[in-house]
């Protein structure tokens, strides 16, 4: 097992190792003990001690310089959701298009297009590797996706971030054919992962996932989720689609996409 997959497995057991025992003596009469508050308090140092230790030195995926961005970055996936209610935000130019993150958190909160251009930018040049074998340089600006969930304020028992997306790559007509993808927390607070609005410059392309798509960097492109429209906070993924943790992921792909 590699180095990197077992800091993973510990980051995403430290924050609930310590508050699972204390569960079980009640939940009314404990969740007002001090005894659970400061425990509470406990276990979201750890939490975070723990990430912060983990996240300490990751490496970077490589940046790439302006001459190098792909005269053409090709679209991967859906490259036009047909769902009316997509249909109506793009036609209004995303204006009424609202981000949801929800789950466990704090504070859920709806954003829009603007505020999320408000918040502080990262501009990277990265190469998208699709798995069926072609790559491309793009330019990616977007929030950092660390900054969002600290918006939030992230519960400790929270795991897993899960973006749910406009398309119906299934073609069923309901929700259970929507792209959904996910990642831990240690994908999530990684500097280049970013929620993006603009490539190589100008607003998102259709094509290519607007209004707002997730850039992963260091994981393959099925990973980088588009049209993204929901973020949920979760503890675990075996309840979500068919409980592998992603629209792929369901259909035999591995979760983790590193490369």
């Amino acid at each position: 097992m590699s180095r990197l997959i077992l800091s993973r497995r510990r980051l995403m057991s430290a924050g609930t190792v310590g508050l699972a025992g204390l569960m079980l003596e009640g939940c009314d009469r404990l969740s007002h003990a001090p005894r659970f508050q400061n425990a509470i308090g406990r276990t979201e140092d750890l939490t975070k001690a723990s990430q912060r230790l983990l996240l300490t030195g990751q490496p970077l995926a490589k940046e790439f310089s302006a001459t190098q961005i792909s005269p053409v970055f090709k679209p991967n996936g859906s490259v036009m959701p047909d769902s009316d209610a997509y249909q109506e935000l793009m036609a209004n130019n995303f204006a009424d298009w609202r981000l949801v993150v929800e789950g466990l958190v704090r504070r859920p909160v709806q954003l829009s297009l603007d505020q999320l251009k408000a918040m502080p930018a990262r501009t990277q040049i990265t190469r998208h590797d699709c798995v069926e074998g072609w790559s491309a340089v793009g330019q990616w600006t977007g929030v950092q996706l660390a900054r969002v969930l600290n918006l939030v304020s992230p519960l400790p028992q929270a795991r897993y971030v899960v973006f749910r997306c406009a398309d119906d790559l299934a073609n069923t007509g309901d929700a259970s054919g929507l792209y959904y993808e996910s990642i831990d927390f240690f994908d999530a607070l990684h500097p280049q992962t970013i929620l993006a609005y603009e490539l190589n410059g100008k607003p998102l392309p259709v094509a290519n996932g607007a209004p707002l798509r997730l850039r992963v960097e260091r994981q393959l492109g099925y990973k980088q989720a588009k049209y993204v429209m929901r973020i949920q906070l979760v503890d675990r993924l075996d309840q979500l689609g068919r409980g592998k943790g992603g629209f792929w992921e369901d259909r035999g792909y591995a979760w983790y996409a590193g490369i």
